[in-house]
């Protein structure tokens, strides 16, 4: 018999094709969640899991699928999934890079600029029909935003997606700072980025992006001291895990003037509604989108197909999270 992948939410064709060559392959097919109960029910038999940065592979589960040999994320952060307790069973994790790193550094910008230039309200507004009522067509005060190019932008995260939008800040004119967690001359010699304290990069930078990881040491890496010491007319963009922000800090800094505005696409819970936040005009949305364009997101899984394949192959993925499992138990399925 074929090895039994159980993918948690319907991924794009191409994957799914790829998948359906090599293992028998059942797909979650509702559009909501995967209820957790359901999940631990349906893992029981499973040789590997495609899973979704939303749901939660850990011990519990682990015990649920005596058979489970591989975790492949559809996604690049895989904090969802206790890496060391699958390391210490044997289990194979891996995650999915470099496809999505040019589609998520183009939303970076896509909500530094929406938010910069207040691109949302002006929709609203312009849809409401409140521009033909006022009865104004221009006006020199109407919308005024932020000015972009030859700013200071700061970059919390110098990995492939922190790079990728400093590349894009060097088309704006833009004075880049960087901080992470060891100084990286190659990058600081392409990209002209500047190395900065955290402190530092708050203090200077009118916008400053969040690309790091989700770790104990980033959870609540932005919080209310931190917020305070950016400036006035700085803004903030997280693309990265919205834990990384503390909420409550950044509602007040924004309700009480200490930023400008932010530009959010992830959020501490998710699926997430927050009524004072959502108010908020000074503040661009999006649900997680991303890396939601056709290409990465195909991209993705395809990287997801070929990442199992090479473990039924007996190699080793090839972009492997737990390098340490191959000491443990060598890559293929019993």
């Amino acid at each position: 018999m074929r090895p039994k992948v159980l993918v948690t939410r319907r991924i794009p064709e191409n994957g799914l094709e790829l998948l359906r060559e090599h293992f028998d392959v059942e797909v979650w097919e509702d559009e909501r969640e995967i209820p957790r109960e359901v999940l631990l029910e349906r893992v029981r038999d499973v040789d590997a899991l495609v899973t979704m940065v939303s749901e939660r592979i850990d011990a519990e589960l682990m015990d649920s699928a005596p058979k489970l040999r591989m975790v492949a994320n559809y996604a690049v952060g895989y904090d969802n999934i206790d890496v060391e307790e699958a390391t210490r069973r044997g289990i194979y994790v891996t995650n999915t890079p470099d496809v999505l790193t040019n589609a998520t550094a183009d939303f970076a910008w896509a909500l530094l600029l929406a938010t910069a230039r207040r691109l949302v309200e002006a929709d609203a507004f312009t849809r409401s029909g409140e521009w033909k009522r006022r009865g104004v067509a221009w006006h020199p005060l109407m919308f005024l935003g932020r000015d972009v190019y030859g700013k200071t932008i700061g970059i919390v995260g110098l990995g492939r997606i922190g790079k990728a939008i400093a590349r894009r800040a060097g088309g704006f004119g833009m004075r880049i700072l960087y901080n992470s967690r060891t100084r990286k001359p190659e990058a600081e010699k392409e990209l002209g980025a500047e190395f900065r304290s955290l402190e530092g990069l708050l203090r200077e930078s009118d916008f400053v992006v969040l690309a790091v990881p989700l770790t104990e040491e980033t959870y609540h890496l932005i919080n209310e001291e931190r917020l305070r010491l950016m400036k006035r007319t700085a803004i903030l963009v997280n693309i990265a895990r919205g834990k990384v922000v503390d909420t409550k800090a950044l509602v007040k800094a924004l309700k009480e003037g200490w930023i400008a505005g932010a530009g959010l696409d992830v959020y501490e819970e998710e699926p997430y509604y927050n009524g004072e936040l959502f108010a908020m005009e000074n503040v661009v949305l999006a649900p997680h989108i991303g890396s939601a364009t056709h290409g990465a997101r195909e991209g993705m899984a395809e990287l997801v197909a070929v990442n199992l394949i090479a473990f039924k192959n007996g190699e080793i993925p090839p972009t492997l999270v737990n390098r340490e499992v191959v000491e443990v138990r060598k890559p293929g399925f019993d």
